[in-house]
């Protein structure tokens, strides 16, 4: 069992959520109070997505993260902050002409998917390790894309966190360990619950996990009601944790969340097994991240 929870809040994703909750932010602004209002819950990261402001469909705008970073370190709280790196892999075959992509398709290269992080440098960003029958689309994230991906990473120092939405990913994440692409403890994140990925289950959770290299650290996420029994869960099999906007919208049957009460309801489960979430300065230490206001690995040399 885990005492120490990493807990993650997942601000706000990239899906159409917006209209099925108003509490889901949209514009740099709202992201950013949210991460704010997150980190004052006690979450110890922040991960984040922006959205079009007009449309509240999916960005990729460097100049929407960069407002949304410049908002949370501008403020006086402190969060880690993970920025997305895996969007841009949406792929929905024409009704018409099935070899091309259709509405809701949208495809970035590697290089276009690292801009925000390469330009940005924040202390966590997301390297999604596969394809995946992602519901009704599919992902796309061939391997040798993923080698250039996590080569552009290692290169801007920006730790990635390895998102596997099934066993296979864990595979592959361990073979960019193997082949250098991957700089000190690596650190997973199990996604569990989307269709059709891994299961969110104890036994799917339970499996990925004794898949993991021996230095790895990890958490894991449910999707929709599965969120907070797999924040249990992950303790109790000895990893870290997230909630959010972007995984789960109802705080109970019918009850619209936001970011911060998920955190609360998250950091109650935490305490009544007998744990605590750490705080970001924590966080940094136990994954060796680069402080923002030093430029210094947080435990660790320059």
């Amino acid at each position: 069992m885990n005492r120490n929870a990493i807990l993650t809040c997942a601000i706000t994703g990239a899906g159409d959520t917006a209209g099925k909750n108003p509490n889901v932010p949209v514009t740099p602004k709202q992201i950013a109070d949210d991460c704010i209002a997150a980190a004052k819950a006690g979450a110890s990261v922040a991960h984040i997505h922006v959205r079009d402001p007009e449309t509240g469909g999916i960005s990729h705008s460097v100049e929407h993260f960069r407002e949304v970073m410049d908002r949370v370190r501008e403020s006086d709280t402190d969060i880690v902050m993970n920025i997305t790196a895996g969007g841009g892999g949406d792929w929905v075959p024409d009704a018409e002409d099935p070899t091309r992509g259709g509405p809701g398709t949208d495809i970035q290269t590697p290089a276009e998917r690292h801009a925000p992080v390469g330009e940005l440098l924040p202390e966590l960003c997301t390297l999604d390790c596969g394809s995946l029958n992602f519901s009704d689309m599919v992902y796309v994230n061939t391997a040798d894309w993923l080698r250039e991906h996590a080569s552009l990473v290692q290169a801007a120092g920006v730790k990635p966190e390895l998102e596997c939405f099934d066993l296979g990913h864990v595979w592959f994440a361990r073979q960019l360990q193997q082949e250098g692409l991957l700089d000190g403890d690596p650190l997973f994140q199990l996604c569990l619950g989307i269709p059709w990925g891994a299961e969110a289950d104890p036994e799917t959770m339970l499996a990925m996990r004794n898949k993991l290299p021996e230095t790895a650290n990890w958490a894991a996420f449910g999707i929709g009601r599965q969120q907070m029994p797999m924040v249990a869960q992950a303790m109790l099999l000895g990893g870290h944790a997230r909630v959010g906007l972007e995984d789960n919208l109802y705080l109970s049957k019918g009850v619209p969340a936001t970011n911060a009460g998920l955190v609360e309801k998250a950091g109650t489960i935490i305490d009544n097994l007998g744990g605590r979430i750490m705080t970001p300065a924590e966080t940094r230490a136990h994954l060796k991240l680069r402080d923002p206001s030093t430029g210094r690995i947080a435990g660790g040399d320059a």
